[in-house]
């Protein structure tokens, strides 16, 4: 099951999430990244958010989207936007999502791509910030399903530059694709790298 966002255009910022919103894009101005990189035509795409290793990343991302213009959504579990947190999490472009069961995620995001003519989804393969072996691949049935463009999203804490990199057609040979986003991912350094993953080639989703 999955609770379908409202668009930014069409929904109202809370003054709560909108005075929170402010003040983690000052943090961000002050610490003197930079954003680099072109959303892709049409509007319709999945953003890869990795290296996915602090929760840092979250700050820095929303100003880099920002800079870029760009209305992300991303999916979290359902029990988040409950009082008092729900309203922040749909105001930052949140959507709930059931995860017990057997619900079928990649579907229902595919689902939401076909009904939107916009939608840039937002997605951490790894699914968590501590290190692990391989990417959880949902990201890219999702792609696959909804025939958008993967877009490498970066955060290189080296160069303190981030933002969106190479857009990948998903081809349906996932071996090969999943090389070239490894390929786009060379030289850029997480916040902890000894968190960094250590395979691409995953399969769970």
């Amino acid at each position: 099951m999955i609770d379908s966002p409202i668009p930014a255009s069409e929904r109202s910022i809370g003054p709560l999430s909108r005075m929170t919103r402010a003040a983690l894009l000052a943090f961000y101005r002050q610490q003197g990244w930079r954003a680099e990189g072109t959303p892709p035509p049409g509007g319709r795409y999945v953003i890869i958010a990795a290296p996915h290793t602090s929760n840092w990343d979250f700050v820095y991302f929303l100003g880099l989207t920002e800079e870029l213009g760009i209305e992300p959504h991303f999916m979290a579990k359902a029990s988040l936007f409950r009082w008092p947190l729900g309203g922040f999490m749909r105001d930052m472009g949140g959507i709930a999502v059931d995860r017990s069961g057997n619900h079928d995620m990649v579907s229902a995001m595919i689902a939401e791509f076909a009904r939107r003519d916009r939608f840039a989804l937002v997605i951490a393969p790894e699914g968590t910030r501590s290190q692990v072996r391989a990417w959880r691949t949902g990201f890219y049935h999702i792609a696959l399903g909804a025939g958008v463009p993967m877009v490498v999203g970066m955060m290189d804490y080296a160069r303190r530059v981030g933002g969106l990199g190479q857009a990948i057609m998903p081809s349906g040979d996932m071996a090969a694709d999943m090389a070239q986003i490894a390929a786009a991912y060379r030289g850029v350094t997480p916040r902890h790298p000894a968190r960094g993953m250590i395979d691409f080639a995953g399969d769970a989703r």
